[in-house]
């Protein structure tokens, strides 16, 4: 138990930094909270070694913490609903065995945008935020095979943990 929670506090702080890192990257595509999602590399690592609920774990804990600390409750709901709903997406997929990490990582990228926009609908009661949907899919593939393919590497070079 203690092993877990442990690792579990790595790849949290892991995920958290890299969410720090993606705050200082200008990525400005002139879409209101648009990120590279580099702390997903964190949660790719954490499914594919420890599982689906260390997965779901550093993502959720993430989200809030960096939602509070570099946003405000509203990032925090508007990441809560991407995350979840993409981390359910990537969970089937990686359980159906035909996709690999850069699959999952691209249908994680894609439905996070379909539920932070889904979200914002619903919290601005404003409909028209789906016009954003064409672009984010395009950016959330992209991003989404990036974020795969450097999860891939990394997961070629470490060891598998025991979480």
């Amino acid at each position: 138990m203690a092993n877990r929670v442990s690792m579990y506090g790595i790849l949290v702080a892991l995920a958290f930094i890299a969410s720090y890192i993606e705050v200082l990257i200008p990525f400005n595509f002139h879409v209101p909270g648009m990120k590279l999602g580099l702390a997903n590399i964190i949660v790719l690592l954490a499914m594919y070694t420890g599982g689906l609920r260390a997965g779901i774990t550093v993502s959720v804990i993430r989200i809030i913490l960096v939602g509070f600390t570099f946003g405000n409750p509203y990032s925090a709901i508007y990441g809560l609903s991407g995350g979840i709903l993409s981390f359910g997406v990537m969970a089937v997929l990686k359980r159906t065995d035909y996709f690999g990490i850069v699959g999952v990582s691209i249908a994680g990228g894609v439905t996070h945008n379909i539920g932070q926009l889904f979200c914002a609908m619903v919290l601005l009661n404003l409909p028209a935020v789906f016009s954003y949907l064409s672009y984010l899919m395009f950016i959330g593939v992209i991003t989404g095979a990036l974020m795969g393919i450097i999860g891939d590497e990394i997961l070629k070079r470490i060891v598998k943990l025991k979480i």
